[in-house]
């Protein structure tokens, strides 16, 4: 069993803190994505858990085993970095092969280790070269077959697709999806993009300034964000804010509106309202739909973005306030055109004004 467990863990370099007291279960041979802004301390929790960091304080268990004090060699993880770190002078094989090299590992041990991870990469053509005569993915691919054939309890990865371009980037984040499913394994990777978390994770952790705001599904965080730093970090485009004053309470309901939105009944979900508040209204782009005069939000179209299967509208709406609305690519509006929206009040969010 690889699960993780983190208690109150911190992390300080003198009198500054990083990691401020994180408690995160992460199950076995589940795939754990923490995710968040530059500087948020991804990374740094990424490193603690693999041996790199010292812990200032608080509890890291591995298969139920107190790491806190273990080096990386006896804590059963192999990391994947954001640089490929493989050696230039050395063969696919042998960079592959060089962790078990190492360790003092047979010629027939290395052989069928090197064989097997090879397979699950689909490189076995790619072993007798030389990294220099490598793209960037295949690269990648090596970093990871030398972290596969240690045969770790937990795969931990750092940003490892931030160097490749778009298209490459797609293919490989489908590869790591593919290796999770045929190993199984524990896998925890750090990524500031919310598409690798989105389309990656088991379980997502949303981190900023060395907190955690939310853990949950990829679909929990999308429909039920804890917080408006979540609602605006998860989803593209991101959610669109407005600032609204609650009108009346009615159980789970409230009644909001500003200048230009209509009054509309919506869900205050956990929060707590009265009226009089001052509130953000979370939509959607994907939510929000073409209506007929006078429709819940009215505006002037000021840019139209053509994506191919959608079209990004940004409106100017009455109180001066923009929004983006994801439309279907059929859907065109010139520059300075009047145009209603709707939507579904089910589909809104409603949190306390900052």
């Amino acid at each position: 069993m690889a699960r993780i467990q983190l208690k109150d863990l911190r992390k300080s370099y003198g009198n500054a803190h990083v990691i401020k007291g994180v408690d995160i279960d992460i199950e076995d041979g589940e795939f754990c994505v923490f995710v968040g802004p530059s500087g948020c301390g991804k990374s740094t929790l990424l490193r603690m858990i693999a041996g790199l960091e010292d812990i200032t304080s608080g509890s890291l268990t591995i298969a139920e085993r107190r790491v806190n004090d273990l080096p990386p060699a006896q804590r059963g993880v192999a990391m994947v970095f954001q640089s490929y770190a493989i050696f230039p002078h050395m063969t696919v094989r042998e960079n592959v092969a060089f962790g078990l090299t190492i360790a003092g590992a047979s010629k027939a041990e290395k052989a069928a280790k090197v064989a097997e991870a090879a397979r699950i990469l689909q490189m076995e053509h790619l072993l007798d070269r030389r990294p220099s005569q490598l793209s960037g993915g295949q690269r990648q691919r090596v970093a990871i077959g030398r972290a596969i054939v240690r045969q770790p309890k937990v795969f931990l990865f750092d940003e490892p697709l931030s160097n490749l371009d778009a298209a490459l980037r797609m293919d490989m984040r489908m590869e790591i999806g593919k290796l999770h499913k045929a190993l199984g394994a524990t896998m925890i990777y750090v990524t500031h993009d919310q598409v690798e978390a989105m389309t990656l994770a088991d379980k997502i952790v949303v981190l900023k300034d060395g907190q955690v705001m939310q853990i949950g599904t990829p679909m929990e965080l999308y429909q039920n964000p804890a917080n408006l730093f979540v609602a605006g970090f998860l989803g593209a485009p991101s959610m669109n804010f407005l600032k609204v004053t609650v009108q009346a309470v009615n159980g789970n309901t409230a009644l909001v509106s500003n200048a230009a939105l209509d009054p509309v009944e919506v869900s205050t979900r956990s929060a707590s309202f009265k009226a009089g508040d001052a509130a953000i209204l979370g939509l959607r782009p994907q939510y929000l739909s073409i209506a007929e005069a006078p429709g819940r939000l009215q505006g002037t179209v000021a840019l139209t973005e053509r994506l191919g299967a959608e079209t990004m509208v940004e409106v100017k709406l009455k109180d001066d306030s923009s929004l983006i609305a994801a439309l279907p690519q059929d859907v065109v509006f010139p520059v300075g055109a009047q145009v209603a929206f709707d939507f579904a009040a089910d589909k809104a969010h409603l949190f306390a004004a900052p």
